[in-house]
């Protein structure tokens, strides 16, 4: 096992780009280019292996759903990458043109710059919890049958779907319906990865069913994430086998998303959620609008990019909000996360998780009181709101650490990375990929964690999971 740790200047090294940007905050467009591109820095220093080797029992592309990859990947490039476009918007541009009769604000400058260099410090806390604690291979204590997987994973997906229904009937137990049906999903997309190199037709057929009935449903369901982590995962799952393929398929299919979905979702919500169409007739409306590039909504575009794609907006107002007006929270809302863990059917009169977040988006100002708009706060949001940058550093930290000591427990538990990281961690603890408010991401960690438990005691009792 890889007990030995890197020097402690490469773990230094992470957060010389927040500091910079930080030595350099009096000018704040320098700042922000800094910091934004540390965040590309951070990735190719933990990435290529420089500040501590990347694990060497698997190839690299046979562990892509590691934490250090994926994790990574997509929660510290959504928070800390897409913000581009609001800055570009700051300074002026509209369609990535200058548009001469526009002043910059140099307050929103100076506020979006702040928040680039937390999200800086942010990344490089996230990849120093990681690194810290990445270690591998894990000792094996169960294994099971390799020539059985492809057939025990369709199993997975064609059971955990029925069940998730399931919750969803029982009141206060709703949310096992989340983890179970992402289970669903995930083992169904693996088995799909798995059977069409083993040239299993029968296999590859109802794999290929279940997989275009998850991305049907996605398509329905007026979000843009399900619809993305439905061709991502397919694609990373797929990526060992047809490398090539992939890349020159994949990718241009992801960016094409990127630019159609904004439309799509902006006419199936106005469809569907207006109920004047059923989900069926929204989703033809907005495939065809899309399609004949009906983009007369700035939400489809440039509008998307800027105010959509990040959220940067909304932090820039929680930072000019706190602590002058409201003051850092400290653990209330870990105190309010804990009483977000137990289940509504055990305690029918729980205060409201949603009203809880809530509260502290109005304090600051964020939107009024009588506007009926959701808007959470992300995971960064709430730990600079706890304790500003050095909130942000223990709680990053503390988010890195914990995701990576769960996806190698899940390992140790389900016999190494294909079951362990790939489909139980992937599937049970999607949550790390997109930081949600303290309350939703701390439950649902602790609840995935008591089910992941669950479904190792089923396998072993059932003999499919067997004792080294």
């Amino acid at each position: 096992m890889q007990t030995d740790q890197p020097p402690l200047e490469r773990f230094i090294v992470l957060f010389l780009p927040w500091a910079l940007s930080l030595l350099l905050s009096g000018d704040p467009v320098l700042s922000y280019f800094i910091a934004w591109l540390g965040s590309f820095l951070i990735f190719v220093l933990t990435l290529s292996g420089w500040v501590k080797p990347i694990p060497a029992d698997r190839g690299v592309a046979e562990q892509l759903m590691r934490p250090i990859f994926l994790v990574q990947i997509i929660f510290a490039g959504y928070m800390a990458c897409t913000s581009i476009f609001y800055f570009m918007d700051v300074m002026g541009y509209e369609d990535f043109v200058k548009t001469s009769y526009t002043l910059v604000d140099q307050e929103k400058l100076q506020l979006t710059a702040q928040c680039q260099r937390y999200y800086c410090l942010a990344h490089a806390a996230l990849a120093l919890g990681i690194l810290v604690f990445m270690d591998y291979p894990v000792k094996k204590r169960y294994y099971t049958e390799i020539e059985k997987l492809a057939n025990l994973l369709l199993v997975f997906a064609v059971i955990s779907f029925p069940v998730s229904i399931l919750f969803l009937k029982i009141p206060g137990l709703s949310q096992f319906y989340y983890q179970l049906n992402s289970l669903s999903f995930i083992a169904g997309t693996l088995a799909l990865a798995f059977a069409i190199p083993l040239k299993k037709p029968g296999n590859t057929l109802i794999c290929l069913g279940f997989y275009m009935f998850n991305f049907y449903q996605s398509l329905i369901s007026g979000f843009k994430e399900p619809i993305i982590i439905s061709v991502l995962v397919l694609g990373v799952f797929l990526y060992p086998s047809y490398k090539k393929l992939i890349a020159f398929t994949f990718v241009p299919m992801l960016l094409l998303l990127f630019i159609l979905l904004p439309t799509y979702n902006r006419v199936f919500r106005q469809n569907a959620w207006s109920g004047d169409t059923n989900a069926d007739e929204a989703g033809q409306l907005a495939l065809e609008a899309t399609l004949n590039n009906n983009n007369e909504d700035d939400d489809s575009n440039w509008g998307f990019l800027v105010n959509r794609l990040s959220e940067i907006d909304m932090f820039t107002k929680f930072v000019q909000s706190t602590p002058q007006q409201v003051g850092y929270y400290g653990f209330t809302l870990f105190k309010q996360s804990g009483m977000a863990i137990i289940p509504r059917v055990f305690w029918p009169g729980k205060p409201s998780t949603e009203d809880l977040i809530m509260e502290r988006v109005y304090d600051a100002g964020v939107i009024n009181r009588l506007s009926n708009v959701s808007a959470k706060p992300a995971f960064v949001v709430d730990a600079y709101l706890s304790g500003g940058a050095v909130g942000i550093f223990l709680c990053l930290f503390a988010y890195g650490a914990i995701a990576q000591l769960i996806a190698q427990k899940a390992e140790t538990l389900f016999g190494g990375y294909i079951l362990g990281t790939a489909l139980i961690f992937s599937g049970l603890f999607q949550v790390f990929w997109r930081g949600l408010s303290f309350e939703f991401l701390i439950n649902s960690i602790f609840w995935s964690y008591f089910t992941m438990l669950a479904v190792h005691k089923i396998l072993t009792s059932a003999n499919i999971l067997k004792e080294v």
